[in-house]
């Protein structure tokens, strides 16, 4: 995993700055019906800063409707800033891949997709390499 990070840090050093990155070994026993794979190689979590909003402190979380005044809430020690994390899923991922080069491959694509989707880009953004749909 971290060769795959270490791959993106030149061009994305500032975004990575806010993400976090795990591993687990199986993916949570309740299927997400909007996940098109039936067994998840990783998960999203999207944190509280966006990001486009990494620099500086003092970062709003994301749900911060029915609130009057935004600015009343920089610096609220309750309301601390959620970096986004991706979580791989080691098993499946060790499952799909017929060794060492085609994991590194695999958790390389993965990260790119889940990164590129927490910035709202296509992963060839995030990685010219990355193979394009067929």
């Amino acid at each position: 995993m971290l060769l795959a990070v270490s791959q993106l840090e030149p061009r994305w050093e500032a975004e990575l700055s806010g993400v976090e990155f795990g591993v687990e070994e199986i993916p949570p026993a309740v299927p997400d019906n909007d996940d098109p794979e039936p067994v998840p190689l990783a998960r999203l979590e999207p944190g509280s800063i966006p990001p486009g909003d990494l620099a500086g402190a003092g970062h709003l979380p994301a749900d911060v409707s029915g609130l009057d005044d935004l600015t009343d809430l920089v610096d609220f020690p309750e309301l601390p800033d959620r970096p986004a994390r991706i979580i791989l899923y080691r098993r499946p991922l060790l499952a799909r891949a017929d060794g060492q080069e085609e994991l590194a491959e695999l958790v390389l694509d993965v990260i790119v997709e889940q990164f590129a989707h927490w910035l709202g880009v296509d992963p060839q953004t995030v990685d010219p390499g990355y193979p394009a749909e067929e």
